[in-house]
């Protein structure tokens, strides 16, 4: 027979509710915690074992997956002796500065730490499309990685804990700008008449060819190498007052846009006018003063 792992899991919302209730699904002894409890009551009905504190729930098992609202919360609980010889597994959202300081917390109380970042929504956990990035222990991680692998594919990306929540930062980063440019270009052809649903395959054609282009980006910036036949800076420079005009003229906030025309001119004024888009990258690794 399988030994099946015990796990804690403390917070209940939404994600740390679909986690234990994967868990379960699996087999494995869970321990729940909450700090309102009745939000452990449907998981207890389904075998959850309910903790009355925190404490108590770390202490339960060896491997404690915390999935909190704040990492102000976790560090109100994460605290004292109970820590040694357990492995925490940190998936509330935070920034990489929180996690190595989480790290320090836990590995000085004798714990093993690692921080995740989970790139999926609640339903879809314990399915074939879920991601959650983990970095920090690897030993401990791969200790783990058939149970962590329940709730979805797992990733290690680095030894150094904030690799997980930079890298979740990160692609929050590129998707919230994809979806700025989609709502701003849907707007503007709203503003005659066109139907939303007639113009979204046609945006969704043109980003997914533009989005080729990425690893060339990747390697011109890895390279240092900006050359271009392509698009320039200065050509992309030239399209954004049309594109702010229009805006204005057709009643859209072009408020999403100006950042973007703010840096091409920052670069071309940089002397960066003839390299390729991927120049841009490192004129923001140079914050404006």
């Amino acid at each position: 027979m399988t030994v099946k792992t015990p796990v804690s899991v403390l917070g209940l919302g939404f994600m740390g509710t679909a986690l234990a209730e994967t868990l379960l699904k699996h087999g494995h002894d869970v321990t729940v915690w909450n700090r309102t409890p009745a939000k452990a009551e449907p998981l207890a009905a389904k075998g959850a074992t309910v903790a009355a504190t925190a404490t108590d729930a770390v202490a339960a098992s060896l491997l404690v997956i915390v999935c909190l609202s704040v990492y102000a919360d976790a560090e109100d609980i994460l605290t004292g002796d109970v820590l040694a010889g357990r492995t925490i597994v940190q998936l509330t959202s935070g920034t990489p500065r929180q996690a190595r300081a989480m790290s320090e917390r836990v590995t000085g109380h004798g714990g093993r730490y690692v921080d995740g970042g989970i790139m999926a929504v609640p339903p879809m956990i314990g399915g074939p499309d879920a991601l959650i990035l983990y970095s920090g222990d690897e030993a401990a991680f791969d200790e783990y990685r058939d149970v962590l692998g329940l709730l979805a594919r797992p990733d290690f990306v680095g030894g150094d804990p904030s690799m997980a929540p930079l890298f979740d930062l990160a692609l929050l980063d590129a998707m919230y700008g994809m979806l700025g440019g989609f709502f701003h270009a849907v707007a503007l052809v709203r503003s005659e008449k066109v139907e939303a649903a007639r113009f979204a395959p046609m945006v969704t054609a043109w980003l997914t060819a533009m989005m080729a282009s990425f690893p060339e980006y990747a390697r011109a910036v890895d390279t240092g190498e900006f050359g271009t036949d392509v698009s320039s800076v200065a050509t992309s420079q030239i399209a954004f007052p049309g594109l702010l005009a229009t805006s204005r003229e057709q009643g859209v906030d072009p408020g999403l846009l100006v950042p973007m025309r703010e840096l091409l001119d920052r670069a071309v004024a940089e002397g960066h006018g003839a390299d390729g888009l991927a120049r841009l990258i490192t004129v923001l690794e140079r914050p404006a003063s």
